[in-house]
């Protein structure tokens, strides 16, 4: 074991612990898939990475993503969070427009607004299908929804893979209290949103629910701008009942909202309102057709782990 460089951010939001929480080991050379897996087990977040040397040569850097329950391919706060804490530890991109990041998926480019901490991850590619009647009842039984209240659903894939469910209200979503053993036992991480309309009153911290009222007397944060969609997501089966912002659902829920024009090409989601969060994700389609993901990071610790 000896002394490496970590981090931990939250990500999403410029206000610290009102984001979503991520460990960033900043050497993560000679550990092996044991020992990080252990780690990200130690820290129950929703994701841990390690940095490492690009294996290609056009990459950055490599990162590697463990939730408390396995590997990821490719998430998307842990891809702000590495690359923010990568670029606060003196990294320095090959190119000028862009950083590179090397991950199971591929290579993901990020950008940096000029004059902002704010970056934003090129969604990667979707893969998206109708899932079935069957398992759309088991999970709505499991939300607690009724069938009249899911406008839309699709299995969307870019490196996770989520149950992307379209309902009828933001209300609807806040309100979930959902059976996280039930949605264990189905083997499904769902991704719940809904678009808000302009008579739509935007989310306060601690209103959602009874999960919210720890929350009613503790500092609130508080959105930039009025959102436009409303997020939550469950992912019980890697050891997160709900996750608090989460950029790889939010890039796939864009992805096929837009392609469908359900939504605007640019917009601004709102997650982590029923945890006492407040986390803000930027939304864009560029006349190219690619979507941004985009967020503010900003670190809570800073210092050496034992590993």
């Amino acid at each position: 074991m000896k002394q490496r460089l970590f981090k931990q951010v939250d990500v999403f939001t410029d206000t610290p612990y009102f984001g979503n929480p991520l460990a960033v080991v900043l050497d993560g050379s000679g550990l092996g898939d044991d020992a990080m897996q252990r780690f990200a087990r130690w820290t129950q977040l929703s994701e841990t990475t390690f940095l490492l040397p690009p294996t290609d040569a056009s990459a950055d850097y490599r990162v590697r993503i463990f939730t408390p329950g396995g590997e990821l391919p490719f998430a998307g706060h842990p891809t702000l969070g590495s690359c923010h804490s990568w670029l606060q530890a003196g990294g320095q991109p090959k190119s000028a427009e862009f950083i590179v990041q090397e991950c199971g998926v591929g290579l993901v480019k990020i950008r940096r607004e000029a004059g902002t901490q704010r970056l934003a991850f090129a969604a990667p590619a979707l893969k998206r299908s109708t899932p079935s009647p069957a398992l759309l009842a088991q999970v709505a039984a499991a939300l607690g929804v009724q069938p009249a209240q899911m406008l839309a659903a699709q299995t969307l894939d870019n490196g996770p893979v989520w149950l992307g469910l379209l309902l009828d209200s933001p209300e609807t979503v806040l309100q979930l209290a959902p059976d996280h053993r039930a949605l264990e036992q189905l083997g499904v991480d769902v991704g719940v949103a809904a678009i808000y309309l302009p008579e739509d009153a935007p989310p306060l911290i601690g209103r959602a629910n009874r999960e919210a009222r720890a929350f009613d007397t503790a500092p609130k944060a508080t959105l930039s701008a009025a959102p436009d969609l409303e997020v939550r997501a469950f992912a019980a089966g890697i050891g997160i009942t709900e996750d608090p912002v989460t950029g790889s659902l939010n890039a796939s829920l864009a992805q096929w909202l837009m392609a469908e024009g359900r939504i605007p090409e640019r917009y601004l989601a709102s997650q982590g309102v029923c945890l006492g969060r407040a986390g803000q994700v930027d939304l864009t389609r560029d006349a190219q057709g690619q979507v941004w993901v985009g967020g503010e990071s900003v670190t809570c610790i800073d210092g050496q782990v034992t590993l």
